[in-house]
């Protein structure tokens, strides 16, 4: 089994790309881009794609898609799954349901881009399960339903499905129902990130690699190979953002893992369903989520170790053993049919977490200074979304994008250390708890122990 080496995705596609030349010396730029994945990728396409004649440097420290865009889930889903409550003080209900619309729109966007840019990643619409293995987690689901309702999301958009319906799709054990969407798709992440890289270098975009900012401030980036000057800078940092100057306590890098099988032969195929190639999660509070490659076997991913003191990042994804031993503990317990299947490849990375668990996107116009992120475990879809508000509100500041509740928004810092270290650690060891009273009592009450950790860090 392979740990680390950036993930299994780039081993898919041949190995890790070669790194673009680093930034040769002080420069200039119409606009700057910190941060060569997702976000950062989209936000130059659509500026240039909206005015071919800027002038767009992006920086990156390691490689494009280095972080989050090339070690994700694959997933391109628009699920609503922040706290619509804090973003109502930018908004009311109507400009939440805009907000709706407009991400699970991006779903469509993302593909119809890849189909006429000629970017191979993958991509197959598909339906998403919610799965509950447990009373809690099925009433949990049905409250789900009712609270997207209540805020005037379509009821097309979802339904539940039971045990029998769910199994018919993914022989899960322990099944009690599942939460059904449609309209979301499984994408390759390494292939769709080189291949945004490649479009927008295409485009006349300047990619730089191998470049370590250390500060950014207004009119003014800073890094290890020289200084660039540029009236609009913009931060696409995600979970690398608390290794930024002054900005260690902004987002706050939560690791998730993932675990690849081996290609799952076509007798256990039979066994486990997955016909439909279905995005898969569970209700639990640890929360699992997974997919059916291209190739026939099965990603699956989960949070292991949670947090680093400090605001650390790794170097290259590899994980704890334990992370892995968790992994394949959650993936034999949903699917018995694969407790002989190996496990071919294991990593991890982080993605962004705000103060208040929900994502933004914004410019200061008085200082040219952009942003976005926080978008806490759903980056491939979000992340689009955010290009394209980036780029309008750069070119477009009045359009619809510019309007929604996200735009702007911003929370306090997180606490300074150990206290992040104490609450994210305790919020995770309470929510397995959690899950782990809740299989054995079958209740359907959500076990006070969540209830706590939710308190606990404000999520």
């Amino acid at each position: 089994m392979i740990n680390g080496d950036v993930s299994f995705w780039y081993a898919d596609i041949g190995g890790l790309p070669k790194r673009r030349a680093p930034l040769a010396g002080n420069t200039t730029a119409d606009i700057c881009i910190v941060g060569a994945g997702y976000t950062g990728l989209w936000a130059a396409y659509y500026l240039k794609r909206n005015d071919p004649s800027l002038d767009i440097l992006v920086i990156e420290k390691e490689f494009a898609g280095f972080g989050a865009s090339g070690r994700n889930g694959g997933w391109l889903a628009g699920e609503f799954t922040w706290n619509r409550e804090n973003y109502l003080k930018n908004g009311d209900k109507a400009a939440l349901l805009e907000f709706e619309r407009a991400l699970n729109g991006s779903v469509d966007e993302v593909i119809n881009v890849a189909e006429r840019e000629g970017i191979d990643a993958d991509i197959l619409r598909v339906d998403l399960l919610d799965v509950a293995c447990s009373s809690g987690q099925l009433a949990r689901l049905e409250q789900r339903i009712k609270t997207d309702q209540s805020y005037g999301t379509p009821v097309e958009a979802a339904r539940m499905i039971d045990a029998k319906e769910t199994a018919a799709r993914i022989d899960i054990a322990n099944l009690h129902g599942a939460h059904l969407s449609s309209g979301v798709a499984r994408v390759q992440p390494a292939k769709l990130v080189q291949g945004l890289a490649r479009v927008v270098e295409q485009m006349g975009v300047r990619i730089v690699e191998g470049t370590t900012v250390t500060k950014i401030s207004s009119k003014n980036v800073t890094t290890n190979k020289g200084h660039v000057s540029a009236p609009i800078i913009l931060r696409a940092t995600e979970g690398f953002t608390a290794g930024l100057e002054g900005q260690k306590r902004e987002i706050l890098p939560l690791n998730s893992a993932i675990l690849v099988t081996e290609p799952l032969d076509q007798a256990t195929w039979d066994t486990i369903g997955w016909q439909g190639h279905e995005l898969l999660s569970d209700a639990s509070h640890g929360y699992c989520y997974a997919q059916r490659t291209r190739e026939g076997r099965i990603a699956m991913g989960g949070r292991g170790v949670p947090y680093r003191f400090g605001s650390k990042t790794d170097d290259g994804g590899e994980t704890q053993s334990e992370t892995i031993r968790q992994l394949r503990e959650m993936l034999t317990r949903i699917l018995p049919q694969t407790a002989n299947v190996k496990i071919d490849h294991a990593w991890c990375g982080v993605m962004g977490v705000p103060r208040d668990w929900c994502a933004s996107v914004g410019l200061d116009t008085d200082t040219g200074l952009g942003w976005g992120g926080g978008y806490v475990g759903i980056g491939v879809t979000t992340s689009n979304l955010a290009g394209r508000t980036l780029a309008d509100l750069v070119l477009n500041p009045d359009s619809a994008l510019c309007q929604l509740p996200w735009v702007n928004h911003k929370v306090r810092k997180w606490e300074p250390e150990p206290v992040r270290w104490l609450s994210v650690h305790g919020m995770y060891h309470l929510y397995h708890a959690a899950d782990a009273r809740e299989r054995a009592s079958q209740s359907s009450k959500t076990s006070r122990l969540a209830r706590v950790a939710d308190w606990l860090t404000g999520h």
